[in-house]
């Protein structure tokens, strides 16, 4: 699958002042693909360590970190040489070695021409854990996401409809009609399918959502056994909790995380760590509150109020049990369609690394996300179907009067009076 990440480990291959890649993200989004596919594409060799398998090699790590002597254990341990510029050195799940991550500030100090990526599925909850270990401002840091619809279309093989979708974005005129409808057919699908590559894979077997289902299960049991292995028991159950009432936060009409929809009587004391260890794995994206319309979002921040929605559309849709005949139907109106479409929204945005803000005004409005481009910030409305009329945003609009609004549902693109709108399978230009 062509993943949109390769052109940023291409651009981090060609700095003069390169650092050692830390990859982050969540198991099942395609890290190790990824890499030995950049490897095998742009170096001569790439040299794979897997420090949950390389346990013999993790232990030797315990000693003296001098990168020379590093490279001497690691080509003794393979048995083949490394060339600074032509090998890539690949660390994954270096969660399971602290010492190696710690190791790539010494590569970075004394040795930098070798280019090194670390990676691992739950690094984030190590880094966390462990702050002391991570070699802070001497490497350089992405996160990998699940696909996002343009990447899903890339892999069905539908680069013009691509090229259509982005001409339709720029000018604003909408698509004809077959194109459309076959856009939101596409979208529907996605919506079920979601963007794990291995999902996409069972589906694209014979363009049969329902085959993506039992690939779906499978790394939900992961996650939940990543929550096992990675947290102490009382942790565990904490965590797991507060993952599975997702479905049922989103499922409010305010879809603010409340702790009581947890447990009966939890409280921030009670969850908050589980769900920074959510967060810190991947596993979930927080869309947090803001108090107005003013730059920078981030210093307007309402640290008691959150969203939170699954990493993935697709098993936010397997978890929630809802009938794929259901979510394929061109006129869905069931209640939870919303919150199904707010999510793939917020994993559209994040898989381009946009902070997640909302704006609510005492109850009485609330505008799904706030993006900051630039010095401006653009309010973006999220409507599940053709009906798009909406007070919040009128009231957005009339207190903080931005330049530029937009609007996304299923009808067609179009621009009136700074706002924009957009269908939905759209949402990849943002």
């Amino acid at each position: 699958m062509k993943r949109t990440m390769m052109a940023n480990l291409i651009a981090w291959k060609n700095k003069s002042d390169r650092m050692p890649l830390v990859l982050y993200g969540a198991r099942q989004v395609g890290k190790t693909w990824l890499i030995k596919e950049f490897g095998a594409k742009y170096f001569n060799d790439t040299l794979y360590i897997n420090f949950e398998i390389d346990t013999a090699l993790a232990q030797d790590f315990e000693a003296n970190l001098d990168p020379g002597r590093l490279i001497n254990l690691l080509e003794a341990y393979t048995g083949r040489t490394i060339v600074a510029e032509k090998t890539l050195l690949v660390f994954d799940e270096i969660q399971a070695c602290p010492r190696a991550l710690t190791s790539l500030k010494y590569f970075r100090e004394n040795l930098p021409e070798y280019r090194i990526i670390a990676a691992g599925s739950t690094l984030g909850v190590s880094v966390k854990t462990r702050a002391s270990s991570f070699p802070v401002g001497n490497v350089e840091m992405l996160t990998l996401h699940p696909l996002d619809f343009e990447e899903f279309l890339e892999a069905l093989g539908e680069d013009l409809l691509i090229a259509s979708i982005r001409e339709g974005f720029d000018t604003n005129r909408p698509l004809p009609e077959s194109i459309h409808n076959k856009a939101l057919d596409l979208y529907r699908s996605y919506l079920v399918v979601g963007g794990m590559p291995a999902a996409i894979n069972a589906y694209l077997r014979e363009r049969k959502v329902m085959d993506s289902s039992l690939i779906q299960r499978t790394i939900l049991s992961a996650y939940t056994a990543d929550m096992t292995k990675y947290a102490t028991a009382t942790e565990t159950a904490k965590i797991i909790a507060c993952y599975d009432s997702i479905p049922a936060q989103l499922a409010k009409e305010n879809k603010k995380f409340q702790y009581k929809v947890v447990k009966k009587g939890g409280t921030a004391t009670l969850f908050g760590a589980s769900i920074d260890w959510l967060v810190a794995s991947s596993l979930v994206e927080k869309c947090e509150r803001i108090e107005g319309g003013f730059m920078p979002p981030s210093a307007y921040r309402d640290l008691s109020a959150f969203k939170l929605y699954m990493n993935d559309v697709g098993l936010l849709a397997n978890k929630s049990g809802i009938p794929t005949s259901i979510m394929l139907s061109e006129h869905a109106g069931f209640t939870f369609l919303g919150a199904m479409v707010e999510n793939y929204i917020a994993q559209t945005l994040r898989a381009k690394d946009t902070a997640l803000y909302y704006w609510e005004s005492g109850g009485q409005a609330e505008v799904d996300f706030i993006l900051q481009k630039g010095q401006s910030l653009i309010p973006v409305e999220v409507k599940a179907g053709e009906q798009t009329k909406s007070r919040s945003l009128s009231v957005y609009r009339e207190r903080f009067k931005p330049e530029l609004s937009i609007r996304l549902s299923t009808r067609h693109f179009g621009f009136q009076n700074g706002l924009k709108s957009l269908p939905l399978y759209a949402a990849f230009c943002l």
